[in-house]
C-alpha cells in the first residue's frame, strides 16, 4: 500500500499499522493469559501484564528503529514509539521502576548511535518523566469523567517537547515539527477511542466469565467450574502420577434454618461459612480451590497434596466454622459441618470415582452423628 500505487497516504496507513500492532498485542496477551489460567499457574494477571508488554513493546520498538537506526532520518518512526510508550505508561498501567529505564535508555541510545547527542539524552530525560506521569495521571484521573482531558493535557505538551528536542537534533523545518506533533495528537486520540473501546469488552467478559464460573451468594466457584477444574485434576493427576486430595462438606441441618426463619437467614449462613472458609484456605500456602457444588454442599480441591497434608487445614475449617456465631437480628446461631476427605487412589478409573468416594466419607459423618470428619 503506497501512495503511488493506492493513493493512500502514509499517515492512513501508519494509523492502520499501530492499530494492528496493538490489536495483536491485546489477541497474545488475551491467549497467553488464557494458557496461564488453563494450567492454573501462580501467575497473577498484573505480572503477565507488565512483563509482557514491556518485553513486546520493546520488540516493537527496537525492530521498526532498526529500520532507520543511525541515519539522518532516524526520527520517522518517534510518533509509533511515543505510542507505544503511551499504552504501556497509561493504559496497560505499567509500573515501571525508574532505574530500568537508565540501562534501556543506554542500549537504545548506542543502537541508535545517538550516544554523541545532547538533544538525544535531553531526549531520554523527557520520555524518562513522560513515562511517570502518565502513570501517575492513570492512577489518579482514569476514572473521572473528563480524563480523555486529562489524558491529553499529558500527552500533548510532552509530545511537542519530545519532538521539538529531534528538530533541534535533524534541523528539519517548523512545518514538519507541527505536522509530526499533530500526527502525534491524532494518534493519541485514536489510541484512547480504539483502547477504551477494548477495555469496555474485555471488561464485559471477564463480568460474564465470572458469572458463568462463580456462585453470585457465596462469591465461590460454583459446580460447573468444579467439574472443569476436577477433569483437569484428575487427569493430570493419572497422568503425571500426582496426588490430588478433596474436602466434601455440608452444614448440619441447614434446612431448619431456612424453615425456621426465612431463606435470608438461610443465605446469611451460607455466606459466612464460605467467607470462614476462604479465609482459612488464603492462610494456608497450600495449593486449593473452593466450590460451592450444591444447595450447602461445598468441595474444596487441593490438586498436588497427599491427604495427610491436607488433614491440618481440614481440621483448621472444622473448627473455625464449629466455633462460627452468626447473629441476625435478635437471633444468634451456631454453625456445624459433617466432612468427608480423600484422595485419588490407583483404582479411580474416573473423576466421578473419586467425587463418590468422598461423598461416601461424608455420608459417613453424618449417618453416625454429624459434626465430624471421615478420612478414608
Amino acid at each position: 500500500m503506497t501512495w503511488s500505487h493506492w493513493q493512500v497516504p502514509p499517515f492512513v496507513t501508519g494509523v492502520f499499522f499501530i492499530l494492528g500492532v496493538l490489536t495483536l498485542y491485546w489477541v497474545t496477551y488475551n491467549w497467553l493469559v488464557s494458557w496461564v489460567h488453563q494450567r492454573r499457574l501462580k501467575v497473577a494477571d498484573d505480572v503477565v501484564n507488565t512483563w509482557y508488554g514491556v518485553i513486546y513493546m520493546l520488540v516493537f520498538v527496537f525492530s521498526i528503529q532498526s529500520l532507520v537506526a543511525g541515519t539522518s532520518t532516524s526520527w520517522q518512526f518517534m510518533n509509533f514509539q511515543l505510542i507505544a510508550v503511551v499504552f504501556c505508561a497509561y493504559f496497560l498501567n505499567i509500573r515501571v521502576p525508574y532505574y530500568y529505564f537508565i540501562p534501556i535508555s543506554l542500549i537504545y541510545m548506542f543502537f541508535n548511535g545517538s550516544l554523541g547527542y545532547w538533544q538525544s539524552w535531553a531526549h531520554a530525560v523527557t520520555l524518562m518523566t513522560f513515562f511517570w506521569v502518565l502513570n501517575e495521571t492513570r492512577i489518579k484521573c482514569h476514572t473521572k469523567r473528563d480524563s480523555i482531558l486529562l489524558y491529553l493535557l499529558v500527552t500533548i505538551p510532552f509530545g511537542g517537547l519530545l519532538w521539538f528536542w529531534m528538530k533541534l537534533k535533524f534541523n528539519f523545518s517548523w512545518t514538519l515539527f507541527a505536522q509530526e506533533w499533530l500526527y502525534l495528537l491524532i494518534f493519541e486520540v485514536l489510541l484512547y477511542l480504539y483502547v477504551t473501546m477494548l477495555a469496555h469488552d474485555s471488561e464485559l467478559k471477564v463480568r460474564l466469565a465470572r458469572f458463568a464460573s462463580h456462585d453470585a451468594l457465596t462469591q465461590t466457584e460454583n459446580f460447573a467450574a468444579y467439574t472443569d477444574a476436577m477433569d483437569e485434576y484428575f487427569h493430570r493427576s493419572r497422568s503425571d502420577n500426582q496426588p490430588l486430595s478433596m474436602m466434601m462438606f455440608d452444614i448440619d441441618h441447614f434446612k431448619q434454618f431456612n424453615d425456621t426463619y426465612g431463606h435470608s437467614v438461610g443465605d446469611l449462613v451460607l455466606r459466612e461459612v464460605a467467607s470462614t472458609v476462604q479465609t482459612v484456605l488464603d492462610a494456608n500456602p497450600l495449593p486449593a480451590t473452593f466450590y460451592r457444588t450444591g444447595g450447602e454442599e461445598f468441595n474444596v480441591l487441593f490438586p498436588g497434596t497427599e491427604v495427610g497434608d491436607v488433614k491440618p487445614v481440614v481440621d483448621e475449617i472444622f473448627e473455625a466454622i464449629n466455633h462460627l456465631e452468626i447473629q441476625s437480628g435478635v437471633h444468634k446461631f451456631n454453625v456445624t459441618i459433617s466432612v468427608g476427605v480423600s484422595a485419588v487412589v490407583r483404582d479411580d478409573q474416573s473423576p466421578m470415582d473419586f467425587y463418590n468416594r468422598v461423598d461416601r466419607n461424608l455420608y459417613h459423618s453424618k449417618r453416625h452423628g454429624r459434626m465430624q470428619i471421615t478420612v478414608a
